[in-house]
């Protein structure tokens, strides 16, 4: 799996930001029973000093203790205190000074390995950038309802659009829970407000949150990115070079996350250009075997007489089409809302 370099720094800043949170919390505590209990202090400072006689012991400096005296005269001290804590009023694991993370003590990895605990805040980083991009609500398999799609068979081919979408949403359900390096890119097509945006993030949350990095956008954003770092000019300002380096940033992140989703494909202005950055992130993705998911309002042949036939023959070739039917359900909702 592929992890997001921006998404993984947030998410180590959130793990540093949470022992930053729980020093704090223990520095309160302490104060706390410090100014209610002198005696705690005293012994806290007797427990150091028996902890740095361990240390000397174990160096060979000379010490009138063996180890077993200084281990016992430890735990002595230790009793004591929670004696202290307990006679004060507080529990007695009250300054205890255990780890939010047992498995890697708070470090977000287990030697090399990331740990539970930050992948966790990966994933919550992930979903966060997610909701931001593709708005999320209620976009869940169980939210999608069918109802709204004719359930009138078609006189061309028998079939109602209901139906059609019932076999698109059973591959999407389908795609999303079994999504690894062998899943197939998909391709969706309809008219607008048919539901491939909201099974686009439904698949997005699923994948999300088996922890492979997804990064969505819209066609027209991706390829100004490409533009922007295309077109920059020496004499720039700072600030503009800023933006190319985020813009060389989003086209490393388009490149090589595990699933990249494209959505409205067909509404950007076409251009030698953005035909060119769209061969790059198709054919690129294809190589290295990272999966990507096109949305349009394009039919295959509008979309012939735009594209070039390179990417056409990646797209039919290497893409799973699902075409989505029926009338427009935004409009459907929002008739209903009115009523």
């Amino acid at each position: 799996m592929t992890l997001d370099g921006r998404l993984l720094a947030r998410a180590k800043t959130a793990l540093e930001e949470k022992r930053e949170l729980k020093k704090e919390r223990r520095s309160y505590r302490l104060q706390k029973v410090y100014a209610a209990a002198p005696r705690v202090r005293e012994l806290d400072m007797e427990i150091r000093g028996t902890m740095a006689e361990l240390v000397g012991f174990a160096l060979g400096a000379d010490t009138a203790l063996n180890v077993d005296d200084i281990r016992n005269k430890n735990l002595n001290l230790q009793e004591e205190r929670r004696a202290e804590l307990i006679s004060a009023g507080f529990p007695a694991d009250y300054l205890d000074d255990d780890y939010m993370c047992s498995k890697c003590n708070d470090t977000g990895y287990c030697e090399t390995k990331m740990c539970d605990c930050l992948r966790e805040l990966y994933k919550e980083e992930q979903r966060e950038a997610l909701s931001s991009l593709l708005k999320l609500g209620d976009e869940t398999f169980d939210s999608f309802d069918l109802s709204f799609y004719d359930d009138t068979a078609a006189s061309d081919t028998g079939i109602s659009p209901r139906r059609s979408m019932e076999v698109v949403y059973e591959i999407c359900i389908e795609y999303a829970r079994k999504y690894g390096y062998n899943s197939m890119n998909l391709f969706f097509n309809g008219a607008p407000g048919l539901g491939k945006t909201f099974l686009s993030a439904c698949i997005a949350r699923v994948v999300a949150d088996n922890g492979f990095s997804v990064v969505y956008d819209i066609a027209a954003s991706i390829f100004s990115k490409f533009e922007d770092v295309k077109f920059m000019r020496t004499g720039d300002s700072e600030e503009l070079r800023g933006e190319v380096k985020k813009s060389r940033e989003d086209i490393k992140r388009y490149l090589e996350c595990d699933l990249l989703i494209i959505d409205d494909l067909g509404t950007e202005m076409t251009t030698s250009f953005t035909i060119s950055a769209l061969y790059e992130v198709v054919n690129t993705r294809l190589i290295t075997g990272r999966k990507t998911l096109i949305n349009s309002n394009l039919t295959l042949n509008e979309l012939h007489r735009r594209y070039s036939e390179q990417i056409m023959s990646r797209l039919e070739g290497e893409y799973q089409v699902l075409t989505f039917y029926g009338d427009d359900i935004r409009k459907k909702r929002k008739e209903l809302d009115l009523c």
